[in-house]
């Protein structure tokens, strides 16, 4: 069991009951009955369609005394009802203000009515005649509901009086479809949630419509959505509802109901509060519009239920920079290698070069910077020739990764040269004072310095540039030797971490080459991920990098959490934990999280004079346009949120 509000979750639903138009007792029992099933799902928040006590088909019955009496007594009883029910929950009907007749929400809960919301913006064209029904305002400020003042209006915020994290506002339908939705106001103000109450109509393509909307809102408002809509129990007259109901969070879609369902149907999800603060924090032109905001708004204080769970209802991907859908996958890999080999080509332009030097292992990661440069030159009408791809085996690299590489060049006709390390590798320790019986830093170290300086000399004879490998996660990790590998002209890889760089890999084995090639792909892909440093048999890989500082499914979900949303070590202990349960413990889980932020702060100071190299997504440690950080700065703090956990 966990407590949601310790992670900053808040679990909301989106209900579409069966009703019957005008039978305001029926609907009031259908709305009980679905608030008890709620409950049993520990949800906080729930809402009801556009005018649900009454139906939104009612038309000239909403002038009807009966029908409005009916929905008073009703509108107490449901109010009485809350004592017995453990949520806050948002209802639609009609109310008689003054001379007005208003589309409201009431937000209840706890045994009282918090608020009355009522709708701004009233469709009167075609299917829609609520301008002839209703107001879209009132001068009164507040109603007498049993006794009781409770505040109206369109300038409502809902705060919890024990966590003032937690802010909602209320919509209803057509405020959303407007020029200027009601909810970018309530946003501005501080709301982190909104919620709509909607009577939308079906018609080809609406639906999709209405999906796209709800998205882009939630997106361009940094919130969640809660959308609920009007069912097939509505009058089917002149238009039939589909009770299509929407659960959104920063421009993802969290949960969605079937639709023409005659019986209640709802969805329940978890939104993440904290996520969505955090994407305030980076959105400057958050805080610069809310000076813009004009409207006040009233905060009404209410009572939520705390929760605690043993599931959370969100889905939490374990391979975050990777989109789960095929399609979108392909489509995210051909944008990145495009990305990468235009900014290769845009820095090639410049400075007037026609050749570039690649260090080639027969790995991953310069498999994929070799492609990269491939298309530049593609794109620049340059002669491959200028693709100097140089293979420099030492103590430890395997026939199998000396093989492939060789194979990639020639089954693209890329011409390659081979200069072995050994020799210089070994008189170089000589000269320090060192050798090769001494397979300690110094002896990987000093592989790794002598090929980059046999690039950087190559480079400088061709008039050309060094293209780095590393990748993302490598950099994260700090696994690169200093000024070594960790360094280039330009790093075509830098913004792609490692489990990217193997979907790339074999989107474009799939996708852009003949068979040969990609045989060669797949065995690369096949293979071990290892520096090849240590010396070992030279037809088996025995230093594995995975097995040295982590799965890299597991560091670059680390990452991902901690640089884009900042999140706590315990939270990403939390939401790993639930990620990856078939394929870890949460000890195996703690200990290399542990390692991660150790690495992660010991190591910036090669981030901090890192190569340029192209910005791929939306997390990235450029020291100049995307990760500032001390190169000193202690962890201590970040482990110490781990402690005495297991």
């Amino acid at each position: 069991m966990f407590e949601l509000e310790k992670f900053g979750i808040l679990r909301v639903a989106s209900v579409s009951p069966e009703i019957r138009v005008g039978n305001v007792p029926f609907n009031f029992e259908q709305t009980c009955k679905a608030l008890q099933e709620l409950e049993k799902s520990e949800v906080q928040v729930a809402v009801f369609p556009e005018l649900s006590l009454t139906g939104y088909t009612c038309g000239d019955l909403f002038y009807q005394s009966t029908l409005l009496k009916s929905v008073e007594l009703f509108l107490t009883k449901l109010i009485e009802f809350s004592k017995n029910i453990d949520l806050v929950f948002i209802v639609g009907f009609p109310m008689n203000v003054g001379s007005d007749l208003l589309n409201c929400a009431g937000v209840i809960g706890k045994g009282k009515i918090y608020g009355i919301v009522h709708k701004t913006y009233l469709p009167n064209t075609r299917e829609f005649y609520e301008r002839r029904l209703f107001s879209d305002s009132t001068e009164a400020e507040s109603v007498d509901i049993n006794g009781e003042f409770v505040p109206i209006g369109n300038d409502l915020l809902f705060v919890d009086g024990a966590n003032s994290n937690i802010v909602f506002g209320v919509e209803i339908c057509q405020d959303l479809w407007s020029i200027m939705p009601r909810s970018s106001e309530l946003c501005l103000a501080g709301a982190k949630v909104i919620f709509n109450l909607s009577a939308s109509d079906e018609w080809i393509g609406k639906s999709a419509y209405r999906r796209d909307l709800v998205l882009s809102q939630s997106a361009r408002c940094n919130a969640g959505y809660v959308y609920s809509g009007c069912g097939p129990w509505e009058s089917s007259t002149d238009m039939v509802f589909s009770g299509h109901c929407l659960i959104a969070e920063n421009g993802k879609l969290l949960a969605e109901s079937r639709k023409f369902s005659f019986s209640t149907d709802f969805v329940v999800a978890d939104i993440d509060l904290e996520l969505i603060k955090k994407k305030r924090l980076l959105n400057d032109t958050f805080n610069t519009a809310k000076n813009l905001s004009y409207v006040d708004f009233r905060l009404v204080e209410i009572n939520l239920p705390k929760r605690k769970s043993n599931k959370i209802l969100r889905k939490i991907n374990k391979h975050p920079f990777i989109p789960e859908q095929e399609e979108s996958r392909h489509e995210v890999c051909e944008e990145i290698f495009r990305i990468q080999s235009t900014g290769l080509a845009r820095r090639l332009l410049h400075i007037g070069a026609k050749d570039v030097v690649i260090g080639l292992s027969g790995g991953l990661d310069s498999s994929l910077a070799l492609l990269v440069c491939l298309k530049s030159f593609q794109q620049l009408n340059f002669d491959i020739k200028g693709i100097h791809a140089v293979l420099m085996p030492g103590f430890g690299t395997t026939t199998k990764t000396f093989s492939n590489a060789k194979k990639l060049c020639s089954a693209f006709g890329i011409p390659y040269e081979v200069i072995d390390i050994k020799e210089s590798v070994k008189k170089h320790l000589k000269e320090i004072g060192s050798s090769v019986e001494n397979q300690d830093l110094v002896f990987e170290n000093a592989q790794a310095r002598e090929r980059t300086q046999i690039l950087m000399d190559l480079a400088n004879k061709y008039k050309g540039i060094v293209v780095g490998t590393g990748d993302l996660s490598e950099i994260a990790l700090g696994w690169a030797t200093y000024n070594a590998d960790h360094m280039s002209m330009y790093n075509v890889n830098a913004g792609v971490p490692k489990t990217l760089v193997r979907y790339i890999i074999q989107w474009y084995a799939n996708s852009l080459s003949d068979r040969k090639i990609s045989r060669v792909l797949q065995d690369i892909l096949a293979t071990p991920i290892s520096p090849e440093l240590v010396s070992n048999s030279p037809n088996e890989i025995t230093q594995k990098t995975e097995e040295i500082v982590g799965p890299f499914d597991l560091n670059d979900f680390f990452l991902y959490y901690f640089v884009r949303y900042g999140f706590s070590p315990e939270k990403i202990l939390f939401f790993a934990s639930i990620a990856f349960e078939k394929e870890y413990t949460r000890e195996q889980i703690l200990h290399w999280l542990k390692n991660f932020l150790q690495r992660f702060f010991v190591n910036q100071f090669k981030r901090s004079c890192m190569p340029d190299g192209p910005k791929v997504g939306s997390v990235d440690l450029s020291p100049r346009g995307s990760w500032r950080m001390p190169s000193d700065a202690d962890v201590s703090l970040w482990l110490k949120n781990l402690d005495n956990l297991k």
